[in-house]
C-alpha cells in the first residue's frame, strides 16, 4: 500500500520502492530527506518512467477561453520540443500567479537544449514529489510522520 501511494507523489517505481523499504521514518523532515536522496539517486530511465506518469496541468473550470487556449498551446509546444508533460512545483507561488508561472517557466524551458531540460525536469519532479508527500501526510494523519501507507 505504501509503495501504490508513493507512486502517485512520483511516478517511478524504483523511487517509491525505495522511500518504502526504508519506513518508518522519526519524522517528517526525514521522510522529504528520504525522498530527495531517492530521487537525486534516479537514472535517466527512472526519470522518463517518473515524467511518462505526469500530465500537464489544467486551468480550473472557470478560468476564461483565452487563458485556457494560451495554456494548451504552450503545453503543446513544450511535449512536442521534449516528449514528456511539463513538470513544475509552484509551491512558492500563490493560486493566482500559477497561470503565469507555468506560462513563463514553458517559455523560458523551450530554449534548453533535451538535456538540460530532462536535468530541470528531475530537479521539478523531485520538488513535486517532496510536496506531494508532506501534503499526503498533512491530510491523512494516519499515515503519520514514518510515511504513506503505515
Amino acid at each position: 500500500m505504501a509503495e501504490a501511494l508513493l507512486l502517485d507523489c512520483c511516478g517511478s517505481h524504483r523511487w517509491a520502492r525505495r522511500v518504502a523499504a526504508h519506513r518508518p521514518y522519526p519524522d517528517l523532515a526525514s521522510l522529504l530527506a528520504a525522498c530527495d536522496e531517492a530521487g537525486y539517486d534516479l537514472t535517466p530511465a527512472d526519470v522518463h518512467e517518473a515524467l511518462a506518469h505526469e500530465c500537464s496541468a489544467g486551468l480550473a473550470p472557470g478560468a476564461p477561453p483565452a487563458a485556457r487556449t494560451a495554456l494548451a498551446a504552450a503545453h503543446a509546444a513544450y511535449e512536442s520540443r521534449f516528449g514528456h508533460a511539463f513538470v513544475i512545483c509552484l509551491d512558492a507561488h500563490r493560486p493566482e500567479e500559477w497561470l503565469d508561472q507555468v506560462l513563463a517557466g514553458i517559455r523560458r524551458r523551450l530554449a534548453h537544449e533535451p538535456d538540460e531540460e530532462r536535468s530541470v525536469s528531475a530537479d521539478e519532479l523531485r520538488a513535486l514529489a517532496r510536496s506531494r508527500v508532506a501534503h499526503v501526510v498533512a491530510n491523512h494523519p494516519e499515515t503519520g510522520a514514518s510515511g504513506p501507507g503505515q
